[in-house]
């Protein structure tokens, strides 16, 4: 699809003039102010001080008005060189640069210089706009924008790609102004919009619009079905193709969609975009929108003025299936081409998402009210595999940019931080009902089992998870040393492989008091992670080393694929420096996550065949609610994979987000 603009630089024969500056004495100096004033103005587009001979400054600024008006917001730039005397006539060269659709397109033509009573001004003619531009020529631009390149999924698979949809509307030109308005207000309940909003846009358009109502994928099941766009008169629906991933809801919040360009879109583009371009919105779309985009083409033409329309006609929303409107001026005899720039092809942005998994994970949160996120890792390369968001997250992207309090899937963390103090997975700790720090009273969750309570060790009270336990070894670990620990299984610092954003976690090396020091022993207080740092860090203990993310494997088509064993750049400063997780401290976490499956909180994973399954669940609560409400988690690792589940609102860990974990890495390995 191309975007044409008739920018209306329609070159008078008269001679363009302005009021005169005085000079000295016509000197070579005093010439290329005087051309560099005129450059000045023409570049900001207010000619109505410069020196330029003929007319009255308020006539040669109406004329330039109507020269650019075409051109919307655009200024050239536009330069004065050095000035030159040859049989008596001075010349200044002026260079000129347009920014057109992306694409430059700079020339440089000749403005003559001359005196006339006693002031220097610059003589303007219809080749100082344009090189050999005729009088009563004008400049038609046209502009040709490429296909959208794709996103690419594991193994190249497209995941974002052209797909056929119907374009839904009226075609007035199939039917009377006397049912107009009955068959738009008809159609628009068929389809779900505003009926008397529809109606009005369908009066106010031209008497040979298509205007449009809706787009739909184009598949055997699609509603409208054209039976009932048959019943309509002046009802149809078109052939097109969009960039579109597989489902509505594929991916969609880390993906990010495809759509027209807003006005507020256009207006930001420095010139790139037009009405009618596709460009991204959000996710990777957006982000790497000028890779998929490419160029448009543009092609400059000089034309009779009266052979090209002065806009491209529209419609809206597409052609209709009467007469699809002509995007291209006409280029009849006497056209002259005065630059042309073929269309630059967008490149496609290659990710590690797997197509399968992610499916499997918008599918199991398809059914999930609040807001909820699954994101499985790649521990071996730290690939994301998938980064769902579920329907209750609104469009939000909560795998990669959620921070939420994580609960007790930070004891992962506090138990590393504990094994770096000596502590081994056997250690005696004290898990009682409750335990008192500062006045502050904390709790176990509702529900845990009392056989449980009393001298345990830390990878019982790891399994069943006993706050109260963690919160007793809260002297034996700073707030500095939780930091250096979430660090080194990749939990609140950089991750530069990632290519897209997102937010690692955050972990504050001090603590203002002991009952926030207590509480962030439990992954709540000022302790906050998305799904994918919960992931992260889980694929960190299943590598026995810092998994660095990676989604997006090419920001540049120069750029080489990471290797996946980069290492991350802290962000959290902790005393002494935070050095990763090693295979002898993995091994006594991956103990603890196995404990969770077989004898804690997390034994439904039993179930789950292939590779022993370790996890962690979690529980954290938030707001001023009595009682309050809570986020649900757990973390999961099968074989080599990593998976976060993520529930806001939701209850328990194990009840809540523990079948949904079960769900998914049952079916992962099928």
């Amino acid at each position: 699809m191309g975007n044409i603009r008739i920018a209306a630089l329609v070159v008078s024969v008269a001679l363009l003039s302005a009021v005169l500056t005085s000079c000295d004495d016509g000197s070579k100096a005093a010439a290329e102010k005087a051309a560099g004033q005129v450059s000045s103005a023409i570049a900001s587009l207010d000619v109505s001080h410069a020196p330029i001979l003929g007319t009255d400054a308020g006539a040669a600024q109406s004329q330039l008005k109507d020269i650019v008006g075409g051109l919307g917001d655009i200024k050239p730039k536009v330069s004065a060189g050095q000035a030159s005397t040859n049989n008596g006539t001075t010349t200044v060269p002026l260079a000129y640069e347009w920014e057109l659709s992306g694409q430059q397109w700079k020339y440089t033509t000749t403005a003559q210089v001359a005196q006339e009573g006693g002031n220097w001004g610059v003589r303007w003619s219809p080749d100082l706009l344009a090189p050999g531009l005729k009088a009563g020529e004008v400049l038609a631009v046209k502009s040709a924008a490429p296909p959208r390149a794709d996103i690419l999924g594991s193994g190249d698979a497209p995941l974002v790609t052209m797909r056929p949809v119907k374009r839904v509307g009226i075609d007035k030109t199939f039917v009377g102004a006397d049912r107009l308005d009955a068959s738009a207000r008809a159609l628009a309940s068929l389809v779900g919009i505003d009926p008397g909003e529809y109606a009005k846009q369908a009066a106010a358009s031209g008497p040979k619009a298509f205007v449009q109502a809706i787009v739909v994928r184009d598949t055997p099941d699609r509603k409208p079905t054209d039976e009932q766009l048959g019943a309509i008169p002046g009802a149809f629906a078109l052939s097109d193709t969009l960039p579109l991933a597989p489902t509505r809801e594929f991916g969609r919040a880390v993906l990010g969609t495809v759509g027209q360009a807003t006005a507020e879109q256009i207006e930001k583009s420095d010139g790139e975009l037009q009405a009618g371009d596709l460009t991204g919105a959000g996710g990777l779309e957006q982000k790497y929108d000028d890779q998929l985009r490419g160029k448009d083409g543009v092609t400059v033409l000089a034309v009779a003025q009266g052979s090209a329309a002065s806009s491209a006609p529209t419609a809206s929303g597409g052609a209709s299936p009467s007469s699809a409107p002509s995007t291209a001026p006409s280029q009849q005899a006497g056209t002259r081409m005065l630059f042309s720039s073929a269309p630059q092809p967008g490149k496609p942005v290659r990710t590690t998402i797997d197509p399968r998994l992610q499916q499997l994970a918008d599918d199991t949160l398809a059914s999930v009210g609040p807001a909820s996120a699954i994101v499985a890792i790649r521990p071996s390369d730290g690939s994301v595999l998938a980064a769902a968001s579920g329907p209750g997250s609104n469009g939000y992207n909560t795998a990669m940019l959620g921070q939420y309090a994580p609960g007790s899937i930070f004891k992962t963390v506090d138990s590393l931080a504990l094994l770096r103090q000596g502590a081994t997975p056997d250690l005696p700790v004290q898990c009682t009902p409750t335990l008192t720090v500062d006045g502050k009273t904390f709790q176990n969750a509702t529900g845990y089992p009392a056989d449980h309570l009393g001298t345990i060790s830390l990878r019982d009270a790891y399994a069943h998870s006993c706050n109260t336990a963690f919160i007793s070894q809260r002297d034996k670990v700073t707030q500095e040393q939780l930091a250096a620990s979430a660090s080194s299984l990749g939990v609140g610092i950089e991750a530069p492989l990632l290519g897209a954003d997102g937010f690692l976690g955050s972990v504050p090396p001090d603590a203002a008091s002991a009952t926030e020091h207590a509480a962030s022993m439990i992954g709540q207080g000022k302790i906050l992670m998305s799904p994918l740092a919960a992931a992260v860090m889980a694929a960190s203990v299943q590598k026995g080393s810092v998994v660095s993310p990676r989604l997006v494997l090419n920001v540049g088509e120069d750029e080489e694929e990471p290797s996946g064993s980069a290492s991350p750049s802290p962000t959290t400063k902790a005393g002494g420096g935070s050095k990763p997780v090693t295979q002898t401290e993995a091994a006594a976490l991956q103990d603890m996550m196995r404990a969770v499956v077989t004898s804690g909180h997390a034994g439904f994973l039993l179930s789950v065949p292939g590779a022993p399954v370790g996890a962690k669940t979690g529980t954290a609560e938030f707001g001023s609610d009595n009682p309050p409400k809570t986020h649900a988690w757990i973390i999961g690792t099968h074989g080599d994979l990593a998976v976060a589940v993520f529930v806001d609102e939701g209850g328990l860990g194990a009840t809540v987000s523990g079948p949904l974990l079960t769900n998914f890495l049952t079916k992962a390995g099928q």
